[in-house]
C-alpha cells in the first residue's frame, strides 16, 4: 500500500456520516455473533453425538417399518390363509411334496416290521 492508497481510504471513510459507519459497525457485528455461533456449534461435541444417535435412531426405526413391512407382506394374515397357501404351492410343484410323503410312509411301514 502507498501513501497514496492511504490518503484516498482515509478520505473515502471520512466522507462517510455517523449513520453510515454505525449500520456498518451493526453488520460487522451480527456477521460476527454468526461466526462465533457456527464455531460453538461446531466444537459442541455432546451435541453433535446427541444429533447422530437421533440419526441413527431415525434410521434404525425406518429399516424396522420397511422389514416389518415386508414380512408382514410375505406372511399369511390366518392359518387358514397359510393352509391356502401350502395347498396352492403343493398343487403347483407335486413332487417334493409326493416324495416326503412317500418316504414318511417307507419309514412307518420300516418300524412296524422292525418290531
Amino acid at each position: 500500500m502507498t501513501a497514496a492508497d492511504g490518503a484516498n481510504r482515509q478520505t473515502a471513510e471520512e466522507a462517510k456520516s455517523p449513520e453510515e459507519l454505525r449500520g456498518e459497525i451493526e453488520e460487522t457485528r451480527a456477521e460476527l455473533g454468526d461466526t462465533v455461533q457456527a464455531l460453538a456449534e461446531k466444537t459442541d461435541v455432546k451435541a453433535q453425538a446427541k444429533q447422530r444417535a437421533a440419526a441413527a435412531k431415525a434410521t434404525a426405526l425406518q429399516k424396522k417399518q420397511e422389514l416389518t413391512a415386508k414380512v408382514k407382506a410375505s406372511a399369511p394374515d390366518s392359518a387358514s390363509a397359510g393352509a391356502q397357501q401350502m395347498t396352492t404351492k403343493a398343487k403347483e410343484n407335486p413332487v417334493p411334496l409326493t416324495a416326503g410323503a412317500a418316504f414318511f410312509f417307507g419309514y412307518l411301514i420300516g418300524r412296524r416290521r422292525a418290531r
